[in-house]
């Protein structure tokens, strides 16, 4: 039988203070130590933006409870695990042709040991049936982001560094440390330019204002902030 949101009535027990005080003293202490602030995402890159919110993932197997939600949770103590044979995908699926120009996994040997991945290859293309093989990483022991080399894969140079234009981004993890059938993936990151600011410092064309002495990006300057003109 399915219950629904408001169809049944708890009972309501009377609970003595002290043991409530005792309850809230209990949760609140658990909830301090339960934080890890070392698993929290770092600072966003001031001239980048994170894409990989706008995207639709899906992953070959994953086990009950460890699937895609585990994987693009914003903590890196959650995690995909596979559930089945090599090779292990994870396919990225965008809605409109994207410009992609950093691109990194987390993996943490010293929590995962033999599910840590230690090979892996990224292929893009418009879709899962033209997937084109454009890079590979092979590590022992990784622990924190792994940077995914982006140059040379066909995309062209944005300010003299690799870029990668793609809709569909797949991962494959085909071989874990010491031979582990599945694997843990902690997370995925996809940062695109972001087109309202500018990497260098200064002002630069049409009226943009670029990242100041303290570091921090700003937004374009609108036309009608600019300086008034005699018509």
């Amino acid at each position: 039988m399915v219950e629904r949101a408001g169809s049944r009535v708890p009972h309501t027990l009377a609970v003595p203070d002290t043991l409530e005080d005792d309850a809230s003293s209990h949760d609140s202490a658990t909830d301090e130590e339960d934080i890890d602030l070392s698993s929290a995402p770092p600072a966003p890159f001031t001239h980048l933006r994170e894409i990989s919110p706008l995207a639709s993932w899906t992953v070959s197997t994953s086990k009950p409870g460890c699937g895609v939600p585990a994987l693009i949770s914003p903590s890196t103590a959650s995690f995909w695990q596979s559930d089945g044979p090599q090779p292990h995908l994870l396919n990225i699926h965008f809605f409109k042709l994207v410009t992609i120009v950093k691109l990194r996994v987390y993996l943490d040997f010293e929590l995962d040991e033999s599910y840590t991945p230690t090979k892996m290859s990224f292929a893009a293309g418009m879709g899962e049936y033209d997937l084109v093989e454009f890079g590979e990483w092979k590590g022992e022991q990784p622990k924190g982001w792994v940077e995914v080399e982006l140059d040379g894969c066909g995309g062209g140079e944005l300010d003299g560094e690799g870029v990668l234009r793609c809709m569909c981004l797949q991962v494959r993890v085909l071989e874990n440390h010491q031979n582990g059938k599945d694997t843990h993936l902690r997370g995925v990151q996809i940062f695109s330019r972001d087109e309202r600011v500018k990497a260098p410092r200064g002002k630069g064309e049409n009226g943009k204002v670029e990242v100041g002495d303290e570091g921090y990006a700003e937004l374009e300057e609108s036309d009608w902030m600019g300086e008034p003109e005699l018509r």
